[in-house]
């Protein structure tokens, strides 16, 4: 498992200026090549180009610091998730594009994807990528 710490971000959307030139906004480039460093840093492996794979993903989002101490014990024991930005699938996307080169060849290796949002006091992505079956050739 690779954790990425902080607060979990999404895939933002290409920006297009009125030249029609677009552009992939900073904090996305910024927050993908954090999670390229992560990968790396706590020995990640690189599952190559002939194998079909599957993602899990845990999102955990920060607390918000004006919830009651009720709600904070129900947050803590995943009875209550979170329904807030950024969406799961955006999520998915950051991390999938970010690996590209690093964990496979490319992300559309990826068949199988489970993905969950909870809360915590410590906001991170959790990330298990496996081999579900190797491709005959």
């Amino acid at each position: 498992m690779i954790t990425i710490p902080g607060k979990p971000l999404g895939k933002q959307r290409a920006r297009t200026l009125k030249s029609g030139r677009s552009y992939t906004p900073d904090q996305t480039v910024s927050y993908e090549t954090y999670v390229k460093m992560c990968y790396i840093e706590q020995g990640g492996q690189n599952l190559g180009g002939t194998d079909f794979l599957r993602m899990e993903i845990a999102a955990f989002y920060p607390i918000p610091k004006s919830t009651s101490k009720n709600k904070v014990v129900l947050m803590e024991a995943g009875e209550i998730r979170p329904t807030v930005k950024p969406d799961l699938d955006n999520c998915i996307k950051i991390v999938a594009d970010s690996l590209n080169g690093i964990a496979y060849k490319d992300d559309s290796q990826i068949v199988s994807v489970v993905a969950d949002k909870y809360y915590s006091d410590v906001p991170r992505l959790e990330i298990r990528i496996g081999i579900v079956c190797i491709k005959k050739q």
